[in-house]
């Protein structure tokens, strides 16, 4: 899956036109916050959730591939990944972290691995 951690699945109902910023991002156990930014750049698609006060208003970058559903009637997103695994997921700081390879790297390893 790792080679396509970076792209949104076929079925997951992305339109490369659609503003999810503000869609709200479900886990597959539940509420974990809402969308702050995406990217549609090929090969490096992702979003980016702030989590709220769900954990202390950390924001957390998620690969496209992890999304298993968008419904742009609900503006919701739906990810593959439950609350603890991204919970526990490497920091992310924007300032730092957007197209950096390594921390790139970083999250393939802890979201690529065994789904």
């Amino acid at each position: 899956m790792n080679e396509n951690l970076w792209a949104y699945a076929p079925t997951a109902g992305h339109t490369p036109d659609a503003d999810l910023t503000g869609y709200r991002v479900d886990a597959s156990d539940g509420h974990i916050g809402k969308v702050d930014k995406h990217s549609d750049e090929v090969g490096s698609q992702y979003i980016v959730v702030d989590t709220g006060i769900w954990i202390f208003g950390r924001e957390v970058l998620l690969p496209a591939g992890t999304i298993t559903a968008i419904s742009h009637e609900d503006k919701t997103v739906q990810v593959s990944r439950t609350k603890d695994e991204i919970k526990s997921s490497p920091e992310f700081d924007k300032d730092k972290h957007l197209g950096d390879p390594h921390y790139r790297d970083q999250l393939g390893g802890h979201y690529g691995s065994g789904h």
